[in-house]
């Protein structure tokens, strides 16, 4: 702690600006695991209990009902939307076949749904990607600041030399200790999110053939 301290003591805006990213970059992504971790466990759970809650529904109306206490995070209430809307009348979407309206809704329905489940995805990325870089760019310039400071003091030895440069590293350290967390949660949440979107066009699919099949009879 007093290691940091000095070095914060002694570091330029540049070193603190930086300091200060990496802190930021930190709580975003702990926010966002968080949060996402928290989010993809229940639409699990939901999906789970929702989707057989909905088939062993004895109509339609019972099986939106089921639907709507289960899913709590509005992950398949969508989906049954789409698939039972009616388009307006004049438009070019009425002109359309029935299978090609409801393909085309159910779509539209599922891709708002995996926009909710992936959001926060690119910011876990990008914090993987870059925390590095810019916790080596803070070492490469507490290291170039040390070496000035120790140029105009006139003396040099390896006591010298050595705090300011391990202080300097400490820098990379920071940008690996917010990148790794911020890389491992964008892969397990990367999994989960496939796995929910997989049963999510299941479901899709299965509405569009029980609504066709309704529409044929």
């Amino acid at each position: 702690m007093t290691g940091l301290a000095t070095f914060w003591t002694q570091g330029d805006a540049v070193i603190r600006g930086v300091a200060l990213l990496l802190l930021l970059m930190s709580i975003s992504a702990w926010v966002v695991i968080f949060w996402k971790g928290w989010l993809l466990r229940r639409v699990r759970s939901d999906l789970e209990r929702a989707v057989p809650a909905f088939w062993a529904a004895p109509s339609l109306d019972a099986g939106r009902e089921a639907l709507t206490a289960f899913d709590r995070e509005r992950a398949l209430t969508p989906l049954l939307a789409a698939a039972v809307a009616t388009p307006p009348g004049g438009t070019l979407e009425a002109r359309g076949h029935v299978d090609s309206q409801l393909t085309r809704r159910l779509r539209d329905a599922l891709h708002g749904v995996l926009a909710q489940l992936q959001f926060g995805q690119v910011l876990l990325a990008s914090i993987g990607s870059t925390a590095p870089f810019i916790g080596l760019f803070g070492t490469v310039w507490g290291i170039y600041h040390a070496l000035v400071g120790i140029s105009v003091a006139g003396s040099m030895s390896i006591e010298r030399v050595s705090g300011p440069v391990g202080e300097a590293l400490v820098m990379t350290a920071a940008g690996l200790a917010v990148a790794i967390p911020a890389v491992l949660a964008y892969n397990i949440f990367g999994k989960m999110v496939a796995g929910s979107e997989a049963e999510l066009e299941g479901f899709a699919h299965d509405l569009r053939e029980m609504v066709l099949d309704a529409s044929r009879m």
